[in-house]
């Protein structure tokens, strides 16, 4: 693993870490916003299951660098807007998060704005920093600042209704009030910026709109643009992957959020369940990438997908040590 994160260090550049790694003789593309803030998640779990603080002291000045780089300014319009702590991210014909389908240079998703699990995982970077500087008694209180007035703004994803998170603040079009399931890792990150009755109101929502027994729905079913099934010619189903279908890499995230509200680790765990039998319908002993919207759920996509396994993965085991602790 340390070998891993050390590799993906010599590709940070003003920033960003890559969207795809190039082959040989290739051009790494830098367009997305939350690798980067992933790669720093990925160093707050490597030194909770290591207590390897020389390798964070190794890397911290690059982590601070993508901190920097996010909040002074970067490409593709990333950077912090400065009345409320909150990324910005996006340009036209760029798609910067992980909903980046595109049908004939058209984007199905841009999301251009504040993305709300851009800035969870901007809030999370932050007080991850500010961790490793105050193990490492290093100076933090820039990080702190940066922080506070990020936990701050962000109450502005708080939706007046009661249904749980804007999916996207000041777009083209103001405030995206889709349901979606980005808002989710507002709550399953370590570090959270909401308090207790606007979590109660993510997990409601998104249990109510978005949760089956194999993921969350990238929309909700409420939604006139909601597809329920993904098929068709590669347009249409380009077309559709945001926009319904189910994905497996979310059920992890939203059982570890649930347990965050109710402290249930044993009814959050059973939430990942309907994947045991699924390990014998697609790819054998693995987890696929999508699935339908409407039931039975059918499996779509790759039908053996890393983040899909990886995400069940870690969020049973960190269940698992709940329960004995």
């Amino acid at each position: 693993a340390w070998r891993i994160l050390e590799h993906f260090s010599t590709f940070v550049n003003e920033g960003l870490l890559p969207n795809n790694f190039p082959g040989e003789g290739e051009v790494p593309e830098y367009n997305t916003v939350d690798a980067s803030l992933w790669y720093i998640e990925a160093w707050r779990a490597w030194l909770q299951a290591t207590n390897d603080l020389a390798a964070v002291e190794e890397v911290l000045p690059l982590l601070e660098e993508i901190i920097y780089a996010y909040h002074d300014g970067t490409r593709y319009g990333i950077a912090v807007d400065p009345q409320d702590g909150l990324l910005i991210a996006g340009e036209k014909g760029q798609q910067l998060t992980w909903m980046d389908a595109r049908v004939d240079g058209r984007e199905i998703t841009p999301r251009h704005g504040k993305p709300v699990e851009i800035n969870a995982l901007w809030y999370n970077a932050l007080q991850s920093v500010i961790d490793f500087c105050e193990q490492l008694d290093h100076p933090a209180d820039e990080f702190k600042s940066m922080a506070e007035q990020c936990r701050q703004g962000f109450a502005r994803f708080i939706r007046p209704d009661g249904m749980g998170l804007y999916d996207v603040l000041d777009g083209p079009h103001g405030n995206d009030e889709a349901i979606r399931p980005n808002q989710i890792f507002a709550l399953s990150l370590t570090y959270t910026p909401l308090h207790a009755s606007v979590m109660r109101s993510v997990i409601d929502v998104c249990r109510d709109k978005l949760l089956t027994p194999y993921g969350l729905r990238s929309l909700s079913p409420d939604d006139e643009r909601y597809v329920g099934r993904y098929e068709g010619g590669v347009a249409q189903r380009d077309g559709s992957y945001h926009q319904g279908p189910v994905w497996g890499w979310l059920l992890g995230h939203y059982a570890l959020a649930e347990y965050r509200v109710t402290g249930d680790a044993q009814g959050a765990q059973d939430r990942l369940a309907g994947m045991e039998a699924h390990l014998f319908e697609a790819g054998l002993g693995s987890i696929s990438e999508i699935f339908d919207g409407d039931t039975p759920h059918a499996p779509r996509g790759a039908p053996s997908q890393a983040w899909s396994v990886a995400c069940t993965l870690e969020a049973w085991w960190k269940l698992e040590r709940a329960k004995i602790q």
